[in-house]
């Protein structure tokens, strides 16, 4: 379409921003790129054929509107209406327009939900599930230990490279959102069962072309997707009798919050988790009221 025509140059030249100056990943650049769409589809429903220099703060407002309407989540609303914002303030810095329109748009109140965690006992359970028999046994063991042990993203385990792993100084090195990479502190637990993981399939295996420094591969050589190991824990989650709802991010989700419980300084778990903002980490302050009346019963003289 001829609309469409005139919006690529700025949306492209947004790709690229988000590419090279930000460092996102494939997936977070898809989706603001989507969210610029997103307004592109709204105005032309509404019969409004203007470039992005032409967009008013009444636009985005009717175009948030107009995704409320389509029955998305107020989460989803709100991630939206973050992409917008940050293309206006592109077009902005690159003198595209005069005055960001989106700086008093506002986004819906959404309640900030907990993640579901897993106790400690409620890991093993699920862990020793695995059968040890099996050809991929040894390496969903070693992964989800070692995704327990140091809090990683799925992405993060799954791109996981054999040369980043300094297990005589007790640390991984992770390559995480943005290609940023961290040094995690690696348990003895983690460390034994790669190990034995390597010993017993990984050195054995043939990778692919490009996949020689992954650890973690499939029957094929390949490293594993981010869909597999959710199927492997969904798996062992109903073997174990675990009716929580869980997936990979569960373990990341227990990993931080059993630190913050156990007294963990809350800016050295921001560090382990990758995590830009320490707001972010905050939600896993959440400490049941059980725990708080533990500790209060154990230290507080007067309790």
């Amino acid at each position: 379409m001829k609309d469409d025509k005139v919006w690529k140059p700025y949306i492209n030249g947004f790709y690229v921003h988000l590419k090279s100056e930000r460092s996102l990943s494939d997936n977070s650049i898809e989706a603001y790129i989507r969210d610029v769409w997103q307004l592109r589809s709204y105005l032309e429903a509404a019969g409004k054929r203007i470039s992005p220099p032409e967009v008013t703060l009444e636009d985005l407002q009717a175009c948030s509107r107009w995704i409320a309407a389509l029955g998305m989540t107020a989460t989803s609303q709100a991630r939206i209406i973050s992409g917008l914002k940050s293309f206006f303030r592109y077009l902005e810095r690159q003198q595209a327009i005069q005055a960001d329109p989106s700086q008093l748009l506002e986004a819906p109140k959404t309640l900030r939900k907990l993640p579901d965690t897993l106790s400690f006992e409620e890991i093993e359970k699920l862990i020793a599930e695995i059968d040890l028999s099996k050809a991929e046994g040894h390496r969903n063991k070693a992964i989800l230990e070692t995704m327990y042990s140091c809090g990683l993203r799925v992405s993060e385990a799954t791109a996981l490279q054999i040369s980043n792993l300094h297990f005589d100084d007790g640390y991984i090195r992770v390559i995480g959102k943005g290609d940023k990479e961290r040094l995690i502190p690696i348990g003895t637990s983690a460390i034994k069962y790669i190990n034995i993981y390597y010993d017993e399939t990984r050195r054995k295996m043939v990778p692919k072309k490009g996949q020689e420094d992954i650890l973690f591969l499939n029957r094929r050589g390949s490293a594993l997707s981010r869909v597999m190991i959710f199927l492997v824990i969904r798996e062992l989650a109903a073997k174990a009798g675990i009716n929580k709802i869980i997936s990979p991010h569960t373990f990341r989700h227990s990993f931080a919050t059993h630190l913050v419980e156990g007294g963990a300084d809350l800016r050295a778990v921001q560090a382990m988790l990758g995590h830009e903002s320490i707001t972010t980490t905050e939600i896993y302050t959440h400490l049941d009221r059980e725990y708080l009346r533990d500790t209060l019963q154990h230290y507080h003289p007067g309790f």
